[in-house]
């Protein structure tokens, strides 16, 4: 009788139940790294500080062609977070760049502008459009699953420090996801009132081999 009642709490509620990162059942689980990308604990025993140590946002990231260069980090570059359901990046903006629409499907982003003037915001699912130019020690918060962007309206590059509650995040950006998936040429057509030529255009650019 119990294990039924349970499997129908479990059926009715099992999407909130897997909607975050669930909470560790130890202190830390640093990964091994004779398992690869499986990230299995080591004995911590042998855990050491550099494993809780990250060095690599010293400097900025490589720039794209939009003025934005990212160094996201998770896991798989810094054992000392693996479990503790979050993840983070350092991005920088040149005068003028962007950070295209885009959305994080398991995350909620708090993003801290270290220095610079950033235009930011995000769509809330009534197309409603929240944003404003966050100075330099000024945060933001683009809840989960949220299309958010910024851009860099400043006169000195930009540097923004983000913080996501997800160790695997996700990331999709609006116009690869549209123009770079292979969705069918006819109903990117009747959706965006574009001829054949127009379509080509965009898949060319924003095809994702091509797209960073």
């Amino acid at each position: 009788m119990w294990v039924l009642i349970l499997l129908s709490i479990l059926l009715l509620h099992g999407d909130q139940t897997l909607a975050s990162d669930p909470d560790p059942i130890q202190d830390f689980c640093i990964p091994n790294p004779k398992f690869g990308s499986i990230l299995p604990c080591k004995n911590s025993s042998e855990a050491s500080t550099d494993d809780f140590v990250f060095s690599g946002l010293k400097a900025s990231g490589n720039f794209t062609e939009t003025g934005l260069a990212t160094i996201p980090v998770n896991p798989t570059i810094f054992p000392g977070i693996n479990t503790l359901g979050m993840s983070f990046v350092r991005a920088d903006l040149k005068v003028g760049g962007i950070n295209p629409p885009h959305f994080h499907p398991r995350a909620t982003e708090i993003a801290y502008v270290v220095q610079g003037s950033v235009y930011s915001g995000f769509v809330d699912s009534n197309n409603r459009v929240f944003s404003r130019v966050i100075e330099q020690g000024e945060v933001m918060v683009f809840p989960k699953g949220l299309l958010h962007f910024q851009m860099n309206v400043g006169e000195k590059p930009a540097t923004i420090f983000a913080c996501l509650n997800s160790q695997n995040p996700g990331l999709q950006k609006i116009s690869s996801a549209i123009f770079g998936s292979g969705i069918n040429e006819e109903l990117l057509e009747k959706a965006f009132g574009l001829n054949h030529k127009q379509i080509g255009s965009m898949r060319r650019r924003f095809d994702p081999k091509k797209v960073t």
